[in-house]
């Protein structure tokens, strides 16, 4: 197929999870003899941050403004088997109702932020997407499963909605045989104002109750005024190269959710997947859905307490940890790699498309 992605980056990863998941998706689909085009909007924030400016398995094109998109890249979208527009996009709206006009294949949404969409819609105040839009797509592709799917088609009047969550690369995310544990918990994630209590309560907490442990933050954006513990270590980012090492220096890694996707459930992080191939044990808040992905007690430890973090940190023989670390490598192996979600946008894809082409009933 020839597939053309409409996404907020792929060129940095710097202050978003998106880039990571388009990195992998496109390598995969290129592996699998599909031509991918991804089209940027080329904003400073990024700019001024690009870890990768040429990424593997597609040509990048970056663009200034809407008009210059239409006018440089109309018959790119116009060609295309596919045509993919994701959340956050700058414009998004107004990108998507001309991709669904211009495009004379099909064209879907790639959301990334579902939950926090599908809030900012209920509120009429979402800039990347309108409910007439989510009728438009001809499929809707969505970082969240379970019952919002039905919900987008019932509701919102989504054609197909379809969960294509998101994945790991294998390649990049291996245990370290020769990496040394340096903290015994750490967690990366960009501050958010709905995280940062768990975060408070499941890695600051412990921190502060035993003052022997090792703790480490990474992540961009947090506020000056956060008075960290003298036994948790600060890095502002780490660049996707980075994080195996980051996982490897781990003993355990703690997955926090944001409030609405722990609303919805079914929306597991790039991190825990992440996490999971690297072979670090997870602990985890919980969320409907989870125990669909990790088995708690066996590929995940779930945390509700300071206690319960310092319980598995403490208590937990080295043995069972490294048991748990391996067990949800190969779940997330075998289910969860970007080579199974470029296969499972393929049969989306076609099955989208068959739809779209069928004859009226008469």
């Amino acid at each position: 197929m020839n597939v053309v992605i409409l996404g907020l980056s792929i060129t940095s990863s710097w202050g978003n999870g998106h880039a990571t998941t388009y990195r992998g998706l496109v390598r995969a689909l290129a592996r699998r003899g599909h031509r991918v085009t991804f089209l940027e909007r080329d904003v400073e924030w990024y700019r001024s941050n690009r870890d990768q400016p040429h990424p593997e398995g597609c040509a990048t094109h970056l663009y200034s403004s809407l008009a210059e998109l239409k006018e440089e890249r109309g018959g790119l979208v116009a060609e295309a088997d596919v045509v993919v527009v994701g959340s956050y996009v700058p414009e998004g709206a107004a990108v998507g109702a001309w991709a669904c006009a211009t495009a004379r294949g099909l064209c879907a949404f790639y959301d990334i932020d579902t939950p926090v969409t599908l809030a900012g819609l209920a509120r009429g105040d979402c800039a990347y997407l309108t409910p007439a839009l989510v009728a438009r797509y001809g499929l809707y592709l969505s970082f969240t499963g379970g019952p919002t799917l039905r919900r987008l088609e019932r509701e919102f009047g989504s054609p197909m909605a379809r969960a294509l969550y998101c994945a790991v690369d294998p390649a990049l995310y291996a245990p370290d045989p020769a990496a040394e544990p340096q903290h015994d918990l750490g967690y990366m994630g960009t501050y958010s104002d709905d995280r940062q209590p768990t975060v408070d309560r499941l890695l600051l907490a412990p921190a502060r109750a035993w003052p022997a442990g090792r703790f480490m933050v990474a992540g961009p954006m947090y506020p000056d005024a956060i008075a960290w513990p003298p036994n948790v270590a600060r890095v502002t980012h780490l660049a996707p190269r980075e994080h195996r090492a980051f996982y490897a220096a781990q003993r355990f890694t703690l997955n926090v959710t944001r409030a609405d996707m722990i609303a919805a459930g079914w929306s597991p992080s790039v991190r825990l997947f992440e996490a999971a191939a690297c072979a670090t044990p997870i602990v985890s808040d919980w969320w409907p859905g989870l125990d669909e992905l990790l088995a708690p007690g066996r590929e995940v430890i779930i945390a509700h307490t300071a206690g319960d973090v310092l319980r598995a940190l403490r208590d937990l023989p080295d043995a069972d940890r490294r048991a748990m670390g391996e067990a949800a490598r190969a779940r997330v192996l075998a289910a969860h790699t970007a080579d199974h979600r470029a296969a499972e946008f393929e049969r989306y894809a076609a099955e989208a498309l068959a739809r779209s082409f069928q004859p009226a009933r008469p």
